[in-house]
Parts: structure tokens; C-alpha cells; sequence
């Protein structure tokens, strides 16, 4: 079978299209969680090294966890769109 066959009859299906979504969801899942422990790591280890700005620091990290939050929320609606609809 041939790459294009294979496009055509995910496109045709839709199996193909509700398994995609739900492997999109759930990959949308893992970088968030990873992001966001990278994030978390990266802010103690920063807190550890310069104390005195920990209040700083706290206030970005969580406004980057935010905003990964966000990016991971929103694949997820549109995967489920996808399954749903």
C-alpha cells in the first residue's frame, strides 16, 4: 500500500480520523505534563541558587504553566471536536 492509498482512506474512514484524535489528545497531554515539570524543576532549581528572588520567579513559572496549560486544553478540544463531531 502505498503512502497516498493510506492518506485517502484515513481521510475516507472515519476510524482512522477518531484514532488520530485520540492519539493527538493524549500526545497533547504528555507535552503538557512534561512542560510543565520541566518548568517546575527549572524554577526550584532557580529558587535554590538565588533565594531572594524565589517571589519572582514563582510568578513566572506559573504564568508559563498557564500558558502551557492553555496550548494543551485547546488541542485536546479540538481533538474532541474531532471525535464528537
Amino acid at each position: 500500500m502505498t503512502l497516498l492509498n493510506i492518506i485517502l482512506q484515513a481521510v475516507t474512514d472515519p476510524g482512522f480520523a477518531k484514532m488520530g484524535a485520540g492519539i493527538g489528545a493524549g500526545l497533547a497531554a504528555i507535552g503538557a505534563g512534561m512542560g510543565i515539570g520541566r518548568i517546575g524543576g527549572s524554577a526550584l532549581e532557580s529558587i535554590a541558587r538565588q533565594p531572594e528572588v524565589s517571589g519572582d520567579i514563582r510568578a513566572n513559572m506559573i504564568v508559563a504553566a498557564a500558558l502551557i496549560e492553555g496550548a494543551a486544553f485547546f488541542g485536546i478540544v479540538v481533538c474532541l471536536l474531532i471525535v464528537l463531531l
